[in-house]
């Protein structure tokens, strides 16, 4: 008998939360607030990820954006996120920088996002199944001059283990991971 070797590239691995689960609505890190990314964000979005092109490409990594997004196929792309969201299949957030000046309006940073392994990152090795949760962020321009890319990672840690301490082993799927 020989040892046979799955070949899992064309499977996705559902995420696996615990019954009654309800996905947290607020998360605060610092001066970081992340909250569910809706259509609502669609402008502040789209403005944000077509300022970013080539530096989401460059951290980020994956085959999103291809171009720059128009408002109809962002506001798509919102909804889509609101579903899974609302279905327990990922969950994506939008990141706000507050500020403690009275009245200054938070400041759109990024998002990031816990996609079911498979599903970004396709599962090459057996090594990668054994993951929980595939975990991505990318953030403006601005706010990577500014440092927020570290910020949201610590952040995104930090909520992996609080807010999400069912998913023991995240993958970090970016191409540019801070120490």
């Amino acid at each position: 008998m020989t040892d046979t070797i799955m070949d899992y590239r064309d499977f996705t691995k559902r995420l696996v939360v615990p019954a009654g689960f309800q996905p947290p609505t607020r998360l605060r890190h610092e001066t970081l607030v992340a909250t569910p990314l809706k259509r609502e964000h669609v402008r502040e979005d789209m403005a944000a990820v077509n300022s970013s092109l080539d530096l989401i490409r460059q951290t980020r990594g994956g085959s999103w954006p291809e171009e720059e997004l128009t408002e109809e196929f962002n506001l798509l792309d919102l909804a889509w996120h609101e579903r899974e969201f609302r279905d327990l299949d990922s969950f994506a957030y939008v990141v706000h920088e507050t500020s403690s000046t009275a009245g200054a309006p938070p400041v759109y940073v990024g998002c990031f996002y816990l996609y079911p392994m498979g599903s970004r990152t396709p599962l090459l090795t057996n090594d990668l199944v054994a993951y929980d949760v595939d975990a991505s962020w990318w953030v403006s321009g601005d706010a990577y001059e500014h440092g927020h890319y570290e910020r949201v990672y610590h952040g995104l840690v930090s909520w992996l283990e609080t807010a999400f301490p069912f998913f023991a082993k995240p993958y970090f799927s970016n191409k540019e991971i801070p120490q």
